[in-house]
């Protein structure tokens, strides 16, 4: 597969994606229909990118954004009568910007490498077994049934561990940085490690004030 070196960046808050996982998106933002306007037209590819916690109004504006984020590739494109794009959009690999690329385009684009992570193309599937998760997974559940959160559990044991651990890590109602640090995890037993260290540092009557973005 030939990657591209420089991407347009759709910076969502809160939101990740992971390599081999895949993402329904509802696109509205009149610059980023031209974004996805003109990634059909070339590679099919843009990257998702977590903004920063903005620091103060400046920051807003322009958001900072996390060095790591992942190549998405659109696998599904419908265009709705009101003019927004429904997309699915499937995660390839990570990566890590290099700088911002001057363009005239309403959107945003950045010079981005993917040295450290050559191992998401892997097509195998890394050895973890579900014991590993039982943990986890019944943590996991008392969180999502105290937000209110509806998962299909048995559909989603049907999946291949990483697909699970990935799809949990995604949907979590975990705050962003919690979420970059289970992006920037070296592999999938790390991540494994990460959201059990995150699980274990909530009592679970914090989620009850939070609001979700």
């Amino acid at each position: 597969m030939k990657l591209p070196k420089i991407i347009p960046i759709f910076p969502l808050s809160n939101f990740i994606i992971f390599p081999k996982t895949t993402v329904p998106l509802n696109i509205f933002e009149p610059r980023y229909v031209d974004m996805i306007n003109d990634s059909m037209k070339s590679n099919k590819f843009f990257g998702m990118v977590q903004p920063k916690t903005p620091k103060n109004l400046e920051d807003s504006k322009i958001p900072i954004l996390h060095n790591i984020g992942c190549l998405g590739k659109i696998i599904s494109f419908k265009e709705t009568d009101d003019g927004r794009y429904l997309i699915e959009l499937k995660g390839v690999i990570r990566f890590e910007i290099i700088k911002e690329i001057n363009s005239n385009k309403k959107y945003r684009e950045f010079e981005i490498n993917f040295n450290n992570f050559s191992q998401d193309l892997d097509e195998k599937k890394e050895d973890l077994k579900f014991s590993d998760l039982e943990l986890i997974f019944k943590d996991l559940k008392i969180l999502f049934e105290k937000k209110g959160f509806i998962i299909n559990w048995r559909d989603l044991e049907k999946q291949s561990l990483d697909e699970i651990i990935n799809a949990l890590a995604m949907t979590s109602p975990f705050s962003l940085e919690e979420k970059q640090v289970l992006l920037e995890a070296k592999n999938l037993n790390v991540r494994k490690t990460k959201i059990a260290e995150i699980l274990n540092t909530y009592s679970y009557d914090q989620f009850e004030n939070t609001t979700l973005q």
